[in-house]
């Protein structure tokens, strides 16, 4: 079985910086036409540059909070490349929570960012999906969603409380996903990873210096990876080479979640 994405269509949230870019770039590199998809405009332009009518890596600015904006995208997609083969949702936020806040919002609005945003994305785009596997005797279904969720999922801090119920939900949400769209031979599933640097993780470590020799003794690897030692596991994912597996959560966090990491931020 083949891990190539060669010559596969594929559509990338968050793709303006941090494991977005890179996952987009990885795609690119191995042969995927790949449609960037971000809020940031000017960072697309600026991390992409001139964009060829016919090259194989175009991006798409809006909100994708926005129904309009998710039915523009996949438009755009289509109008570019015929068909939708891969979604990859890789936009998501990180903030704290005040656990005993009743007036933080914090929860709310990452649930609508993390989860909400991913779900009504693949609800569209697997009804692209289902449309092209119509008439594909003896070929069977094809297509291939990947979440992007955390360990924070079952590992947490009252911090990152809202963040936590987020990715806990993400996962939920992609094994639902995954029964739904089995009959129709479309593949959901989620990449949960811990010790990366994100432009998140980043952010936080910035703002925390101490939290990156902490993250590094929590990790049995004793290092926090780049993104791009995230893109080989979400390609296999959505090569034919993953064909058999579906509802599945991979972890990439170098052994963190073997560990009882209530001591550990989670990123």
């Amino acid at each position: 079985m083949s891990f190539s994405i060669s010559g596969k269509t594929a559509i990338v949230t968050g793709a303006a910086n941090g494991i977005g870019l890179a996952i987009a770039r990885h795609f690119a590199d191995r042969g995927a036409n790949v449609m960037c998809a971000d809020m940031d405009e000017k960072r697309l332009a600026d991390e992409l540059g001139d964009v060829a009518d016919d090259a194989s890596i175009r991006y798409f600015a809006g909100d994708l909070r926005q129904r309009l904006t998710i039915a523009n995208l996949i438009s755009a997609t289509i109008d570019a490349f015929d068909e939708i083969d891969i979604l990859v949702n890789a936009s998501r936020q990180v903030m704290e929570t005040d656990a005993l806040n009743p007036e933080d919002m914090s929860v709310d609005d990452l649930f609508q960012q993390n989860v909400m945003t991913a779900l009504r994305l693949t609800q569209q785009v697997a009804r692209r999906m289902i449309k092209q596997n119509e008439g594909r005797e003896g070929d069977g279904g094809r297509g291939s969603i990947i979440n992007l969720s955390s360990i924070a999922a079952h590992q947490t801090r009252p911090e990152l409380l809202g963040y936590s119920i987020a990715s806990a939900g993400l996962e939920q949400m992609t094994r639902s996903m995954a029964l739904a769209l089995a009959p129709s031979g479309i593949r959901v599933n989620a990449v949960a990873f811990g010790s990366v640097m994100s432009a998140s993780l980043k952010s936080s470590i910035s703002r925390n210096p101490d939290w990156r020799e902490e993250i590094e003794q929590r990790t049995p690897l004793h290092r926090i990876a780049s993104p791009t030692e995230l893109v080989d596991a979400v390609q296999f994912l959505a090569s034919d080479g993953s064909g058999f597996v579906t509802g599945d959560v991979m972890t990439v966090d170098g052994g963190r979640s073997l560990l009882d990491a209530v001591e550990s931020p989670a990123h």
